[in-house]
This record gives structure tokens, sequence and C-alpha cells, in this order.
């Protein structure tokens, strides 16, 4: 009998989801905005503190198209994106008309790299084209180099827009991913450390942002009687159904964190025991990650037969799932012709880079079958 599937990260339900799905029917609020959506929005506003205002949305790629377009972005303008990522963190740059340009990773934190970010900066004035926006990833729930890459931007006064999709419940020196930018945006998909299904949030710095991005995420009707349109609209708003999920998940937030960082744990005590295998780890006591997903560098042996795609076609045989990282933005066909800036570390990265199981809901005999694959690989 095959073995039951271990996915690479899974939801896990509080238990008191169906409490607030039950009242949104209850009250007939099956729409999109509602009780649940406003209550949601207050509940990450004060988890997140900072004087956060958070717009619940349909999902984390509205968030950044809306950040752009409330930083005024229009077609032709230049936007920095970081290159290691998924590609939702780059397609709203797309929708917008504008161009994207991407740069490289550094080694530390596989995020932006200041070094480059800089010098794309500096050769897109150069050709009369000033970067409008940048858009920083927290990459697998590690924090980016925050002093380093905020130091540039306030530097040549571009703003930033904080990609914390993965990152919910991480921080940098005790400050919460998503409060650093011009405007952060969280993601809620039903992989990530809590979900509402599908979803994403703005996380903006006033109550004005806030109010203009409810207004674009409804439609952009304007004050009148009838339907008045002055603007572009958008249909962006979150259902009080998947707000009631989220606040349902809300309640073990911290719980998924812990058991997330627990697993990184597990993985640790392995991997000590393994060469050529490199766990990602943060950089110092200043960075603080959910673990979202744990990751490995493997490096091919001599022989070149032990790899990750070896290694992931080996859990696969047991019915674990695992994945390669990101395919930088800058290899993928509908990117490849913008301007990027960099060497090769997020090639090498993706050349190297494998993504464990990371569930918060993975059990004992989940572990077992996991750490049995790696040492029965590694000869252990």
């Amino acid at each position: 009998m095959e073995n039951k599937r271990i996915f690479l990260s899974l939801s896990q339900q509080s238990g008191f989801e169906q409490e607030y799905i039950q009242k949104a029917i209850e009250t007939n609020w099956i729409t999109s905005g509602g009780p649940n959506v406003d209550d949601f929005e207050n509940v990450l506003e004060n988890y997140l503190e900072n004087n956060s205002f958070v717009t619940a949305l349909n999902s984390g790629t509205s968030a950044i198209h809306l950040a752009l377009i409330l930083l005024g972005i229009q077609a032709g303008d230049e936007v920095i994106c970081q290159t290691m990522t998924f590609s939702a963190s780059a397609n709203p740059i797309l929708y917008q008309g504008a161009i994207p340009v991407f740069v490289d990773s550094e080694p530390d934190t596989w995020n932006i790299c200041p070094e480059n970010l800089e010098i794309a900066i500096k050769d897109r004035i150069k050709k009369g084209k000033k970067p409008k926006v940048i858009i920083a990833v927290h990459l697998y729930g590690n924090p980016y180099k925050v002093d380093e890459i905020h130091a540039i931007a306030d530097r040549y006064s571009i703003p930033i827009i904080e990609d914390s999709a993965e990152a919910l419940g991480s921080s940098y020196k005790r400050k919460k991913c998503g409060t650093f930018g011009d405007f952060g945006i969280l993601s809620f998909n039903g992989n990530k450390i809590i979900t509402t299904s599908s979803g994403g949030s703005l996380i903006s710095n006033s109550r004005e942002s806030k109010n203009k991005a409810i207004f674009y995420a409804t439609q952009s009707k304007d004050k009148a009687v009838h339907y008045q349109h002055s603007e572009i609209g958008y249909n962006y708003r979150m259902s009080n159904i998947c707000a009631g999920i989220g606040l349902g998940q809300m309640k073990i937030l911290d719980d998924n964190i812990v058991l997330r960082r627990e697993l990184h744990n597990f993985y640790k005590d392995i991997f000590e025991e393994i060469e050529n295998v490199e766990l990602f780890d943060v950089l110092n006591e200043d960075y603080f990650s959910n673990y979202w997903l744990n990751t490995i560098l493997v490096e091919p042996n001599v022989q070149g037969y032990k790899n990750k795609e070896s290694l992931r076609l080996a859990f696969e045989a047991d019915n674990i799932e695992t994945r390669p990282l990101w395919k930088p933005m800058h290899l993928q066909p509908v990117f490849e012709k913008y301007p990027y800036y960099g060497n090769k570390i997020a090639e090498e990265l993706f050349e190297k880079g494998l993504c464990l199981p990371s569930g918060s809901n993975l059990s004992n005999d989940d572990r077992n079958r996991i750490k049995e694959v790696l040492n029965t690989f590694f000869n252990k």
C-alpha cells in the first residue's frame, strides 16, 4: 500500500473557523467586505503594531498591484524587483505597463543584494530612468537586510514595497516584517503559515492610504447615489467568509510559528551529521524567521549522481513532496528580456536548493519518514 502523501506545506485548522463562517451565513454577510473583514483587519493591525493599517484583499498579488497604483506607477516607469522570488512579486509591475529591473540575491539571507541594488539604481539613473519603486522580499520567511536596503532606498528617495507574503510572524530587530516599507503585503494562500483559503493584505502606514486602497479594491465607486466611477477600480476586496477563516487561523498563528521553528531544529539535528548539505538559517540574532519553508543547498558529489534533483526524486519515491527553490525571475521566459543586475548567486541557489516539508501539522510518523529518506539517501 502506498504511503500517504506528505505535502510541502498544508494549512492547519484551529477549530474556530466554523464559528466565524457560521456567523457570516446566519447574518447573510456572504459577500466581499463585512464584519469579519473589519475584525480580521483589526486583529492583524494589533498583531503587527508599529502604526500599521491593514486592508484585507483577495490575494497578495492584488496587494502588490494596489501598492504600485498608490505609489503612482505608470506605463514606462521602472520598478526594481528581487529576482529570487515567486512570479507574483513581479507580475503586477507588468499589469501597470511598467518595466521590471531585476536584482540578484546575496548569500547571507538569499534576498536582494544591497551592493547590486545600488549598482542598478546608479546605472538606471545614468540611463535617464530612475527607478520609481523597489520590491524587496522576505524569502521563505527570512528577513532581508533591512538596514542596508532601506538606507540605499532613502539615499535615492525610492519607496519600498515590502513583500512579506511568506513572512507573517517573522521580524527584524523585534519589529514585524511587513511594517518596514512604504507598503507591505501579506499572503494567506492555502500553503502559508495561516490561510484564508485564498487572500492577502496590504499594509499601509496611514489611515488615508488604507481608505484609498479600499476605494480601489471596491471598484472605485464615487460618493453618489448612482454608480459613478472617476477612476479605474478593481474587485480585490476579501470576502467575509474568507476573513472568518482568517480570524479562526489567527488564534493559532503563534503556535504555528513555534511548530515550524521546532521543525527547523529537527532538520538542523539531521544535517549536522550530513556533509555537503547546508540548511538555510538566519544570519544572526537580529533576524527572526517563521521558517515558513525549510530549505537546503545540496552540493553535488564528485560522481554527480547525488544532487538536489536526485534527492527530490528519492523523496517523491516515498510520496513526500519537496520543491526546488524559486527559479529566478530574470531566467523566466516571460521576464528574460528585462534588465538584470548581479552575478550568479540566485542562479546557484536555484541549481542547488530544495524546499523540504515544513507544515506545522507534520506528525512524528511524518518526521520519521522524512528522516529515513535522508539517512538512506546520504548513507547514514
